[in-house]
């Protein structure tokens, strides 16, 4: 595997993991009240928008570390969407 490769997993896995603990505590709380729907909406979009630049480029660590990054960042809008409302 080459270099780029290799840095280019380990910056995806490191962006991908970051929004975890957010999704575990805001999970476990149900409270959403100090996450910002807009920030994660606008991450989300960026998120999207490195997908189809991998595949666009067949770049393998972008595809596949944003491919993961979007799936959690739409988990987190889902839950600020279901409990911003409670």
């Amino acid at each position: 595997m080459e270099i780029t490769n290799i840095i280019g997993l380990a910056a995806g896995i490191c962006v991908t993991i970051a929004v975890i603990p957010q999704i575990i505590k805001v999970w476990k709380s149900k409270k959403v009240k100090n996450v910002s729907l807009t920030m994660f909406s606008t991450l989300t979009l960026g998120i999207f928008l490195w997908v189809v630049y991998g595949f666009l480029k067949k770049d393998y660590p972008i595809m596949i570390t944003n491919s993961i990054s979007l799936f959690l960042n739409i988990v987190m809008i889902y839950f600020i969407s279901k409990y911003e409302k409670e």
